[in-house]
């Protein structure tokens, strides 16, 4: 059902109102949008008498919002930078099929880019905007077609394809392997541990898998895999790390197995997308091709 239009103001009124909301001046509202002071005025108050709400308290020479303005900005501003975004994706590409994609940093630069010029090759007309999310997020609120995600099968709002597991190795610099004895993986706690945040438990998963004790594990801790890794490099110490997303750095030598003990992850690599999202043609041959891509990894 289409909203009454009286709920539709003006895309200029709507402007006008979200620069003087959130520079908290008229002047600069003006000056941003090279209006006069009277021009950006009269649009706000041609908002308030169409939604019929006063939306800014007017003192001397001050505006400050009302309470019911201040959440109507929020919302506005989040609906000005969706219709900016598709207006952007429009020009980057006038006959359509965009796919914006959300992705893990280490997952999309080392697996996907090198693989998508083949995506691309097959599919001419669709392109892509990607963007790194590390976690959860809300459909609802960013607005992404798809995203890649590791974890659990789970999603709230989105609807979930599995694209590949992954097994994890101690790693280190083969200086540092050469000090240690490494004979189990009870030894593999005499060296420093590299933690990884988005895993705080990896280190105790895989001691207790491999029979080892799990208690007090401590180390340092880094946010991003690439950073995790060129610690390991440098010789600082173990990190647990994907076997797939360094098979660079083990082929060259500069990171070694500490010991030959793999662990499979609990976790997983998915495509998530939001239900409503499910029928778009971009997407719908993305997930085909990605889900071919990863048949022989799950």
């Amino acid at each position: 059902m289409q909203s009454p239009r009286r709920f539709l103001p003006a895309l200029h009124y709507l402007s006008a109102f979200e620069a003087a909301a959130r520079t908290g001046s008229v002047t600069a509202a003006a000056r941003e949008l090279s209006l006069t002071q009277g021009a950006v005025s009269r649009q706000i108050k041609a908002l308030e008498e169409q939604l019929g709400v006063e939306l800014f308290h007017r003192e001397k020479q001050t505006i400050r919002l009302t309470a019911g303005g201040e959440a109507y900005a929020r919302d506005i501003r989040d609906a000005l930078k969706l219709i900016s975004t598709a207006s952007l994706n429009l020009r980057a590409n006038p006959f359509g099929g965009t796919l914006n994609l959300a992705v893990l940093p280490t997952f999309g630069a080392r697996w996907l880019a090198p693989r998508l010029p083949r995506f691309i090759d097959a599919n001419p007309g669709v392109s892509f905007n990607l963007v790194t999310r590390l976690s959860y997020f809300d459909f609802r609120l960013d607005p992404v077609d798809a995203a890649i995600h590791f974890g659990g099968p789970e999603w709230q709002g989105g609807e979930m394809a599995m694209l590949r597991g992954e097994t994890v190795l101690p790693v280190c610099s083969p200086d540092l392997k050469s000090r240690y004895d490494f004979s189990d993986a009870a030894a593999v706690r005499e060296a420093p541990l590299l933690h990884l945040t988005t895993r705080p438990d990896a280190w105790e998963r895989w001691l207790r898998h491999h029979g080892a004790a799990d208690d007090s594990v401590r180390g340092m801790l880094f946010d991003q895999f690439s950073t995790i890794a060129e610690a390991a490099m440098a010789g600082m110490g173990v990190a647990l790390l994907p076997e797939f997303l360094i098979e660079t750095e083990l082929a060259s030598g500069r990171l070694v197995k500490a010991i030959d003990l793999p662990m499979a992850s609990e976790g997983a690599y998915y495509l998530v997308w939001p239900s409503e999202r499910a029928s778009y043609p971009p997407l719908q041959a993305f997930r085909e091709w990605l889900l071919a891509e990863t048949a022989s990894e799950r």
